[in-house]
């Protein structure tokens, strides 16, 4: 029988410690969204036409998104505390650089470079936060705090994009970035320690390429979706190489020596139940801040800074379920309940959404929707994210960890594009069965597209109850789990 890891003595900081790894969090995910909102202005700015203004956004999902398995290993072969500082050091330098662009080649370059650094510093933090808190009950609210930020991240990055812009410049929705990471680089010098690295293990050259060619095929084709039909070699060419490479990998790592991602992480139950639900529930969460961002400024009115504020009670929502989650909801009745809980909840709030008119009022219509479906993702993403990473070996936290990122990104770019056609489509034909222009036939218009991407959101949430839960471990099985210490494998 392999031997048992002793437990570590947590740090006597570990409070401050998972401050800084939040913080870390919701810099990532903030930065994916708050360019979206600033980049009219960036591109009046800097004169580019409009066939390119879809790179400044993905350049940094293409870079962030195939590289993040790597990043993971590198965090488990060289050290979680070396990358997760050199992710910030990177970061904050690629935020100044694209604040300073002077032209659209600088700017994407710099926007590619954020995403190379985030996939450095994602899966770092996230495994910090696994092996900084190995009591359970502190583990859970741990991660209850980290998904609120995640969530935080998602729900302020247009908002605050809008405030930066309107009042300033779009230039400061970078340099915030990079005032953000400075603080975060020095408040982890002085907190995290070194700790042993994975000397056992080599990295999967193979497998590197084969993973990140994948991924990039993968999210590149359908942002290409976006702009092209899918009949388009550009969309389908692309995602047919992504099949292949991802296929390839996967028989790869059954017969490598040290693969990138061992099998073993992602064939646990209630790990590959958590995956698929977090990757379900990304699109949601990409989705409904999005859709409901043009909802609320086209349909309307709203302004950038009247938008942040009407968020405010979904961030509150989101942040309110997250430790709830896990410290209460998880325990006591297993990831079975909690999960189709916060399915049921996120599917509520969509669906209502979806029945929003071009005159609803905010009180009675708007804030019960936002604030619903804000529980839903937040009772979600918080206990999928602690289950997805509970019992993990040490020596495969960073890949296990990068998994998780992986899952959360990749699932929200997919969703998106698919989201972005299913509106489009609705909008022409909904102006198409309508002779008769004008505002207020492409205002209605453009609300059935908005309609249409909240309803498959919605219903999208069935893969949560009938693909994830039913793989969910019962409850005391969950429960004898979660409380297990954390094993060496025969690999480590």
């Amino acid at each position: 029988m392999p031997p048992r890891h002793t437990a570590p003595v947590p740090p006597r900081r570990r409070w401050w410690i998972l401050g800084v790894l939040s913080m870390a969090q919701l810099m990532v995910v903030l930065d994916g969204t708050i360019m979206n909102i600033a980049l009219p202005s960036a591109q009046a700015d800097l004169g580019f036409p409009d066939g390119r203004r879809q790179w400044i956004v993905t350049s940094y999902a293409l870079a962030f998104g195939s590289l993040l398995l790597l990043g993971g290993r590198v965090a488990d072969l060289f050290g979680r505390r070396a990358t997760f500082l050199a992710g910030l050091a990177g970061f904050a330098a690629t935020s100044a650089l694209a604040g300073l662009a002077d032209g659209f080649g600088v700017l994407v370059a710099a926007r590619a470079g954020q995403g190379l650094s985030s996939a450095l510093l994602a899966p770092a933090a996230l495994s910090l936060v696994g092996v900084t808190f190995t009591d359970v009950k502190e583990r859970a609210t741990a991660f209850g705090v980290w998904g609120a930020a995640a969530g935080a991240g998602g729900a302020v990055g247009m908002p605050l994009g809008g405030v930066l812009t309107e009042y300033l410049s779009w230039r400061w929705a970078m340099y915030m970035n990079t005032l953000a990471a400075v603080l975060t680089f020095a408040a982890g010098v002085l907190l995290l320690t070194p700790a042993p690295r994975a000397r056992t293990s080599r990295l999967d050259l193979p497998g590197t390429v084969l993973v990140g060619s994948g991924l990039f095929c993968l999210v590149y084709g359908f942002a290409a979706a976006e702009n092209h039909p899918w009949t388009s070699a550009a969309t389908w060419g692309f995602l047919a190489a992504a099949g292949a490479l991802l296929g390839m990998f996967i028989w790869w790592q059954t017969r490598a020596g040290h693969p990138l991602l061992p099998l073993r992480i992602v064939l646990d139950r209630d790990r590959g139940a958590s995956l698929i639900a977090l990757f379900q529930t990304s699109s949601a969460v990409f989705g409904t801040f999005l859709f409901a961002t043009y909802y609320l400024q086209q349909s309307l009115g709203y302004g950038p800074a009247a938008t942040g504020l009407a968020y405010l009670p979904m961030i509150v929502g989101l942040i309110g379920t997250s430790p709830l989650a896990t410290n209460v909801l998880l325990p006591r009745f297993g990831p079975k309940a909690v999960i189709a809980a916060g399915a049921a909840s996120a599917a509520g709030g969509l669906a209502l959404l979806a029945s929003l008119g071009l005159d609803s009022p905010y009180p009675t219509a708007v804030l019960p929707a936002l604030v619903l479906t804000g529980a839903g993702l937040g009772t979600i993403i918080t206990a999928t994210t602690s289950l997805a990473t509970l019992g993990v070996d040490p020596a495969d936290s960073g890949v296990a960890s990068a998994t998780v990122n992986a899952m959360q990104y990749v699932g929200g770019s997919i969703g998106v594009a698919l989201l972005n056609t299913v509106s489009t489509a609705t909008t022409a034909a909904y102006l198409a069965g309508h002779d008769t222009p004008g505002a207020p036939t492409r205002a209605y218009a453009a609300l059935s597209g908005y309609h249409a991407a909240f309803r498959w959101l919605a219903a999208a949430f069935a893969v949560c109850l009938l693909v994830a839960v039913p793989l969910y471990r019962r409850r005391r099985e969950a429960h004898r789990a979660s409380a297990a210490p954390e094993r060496t494998t025969e690999a480590a």
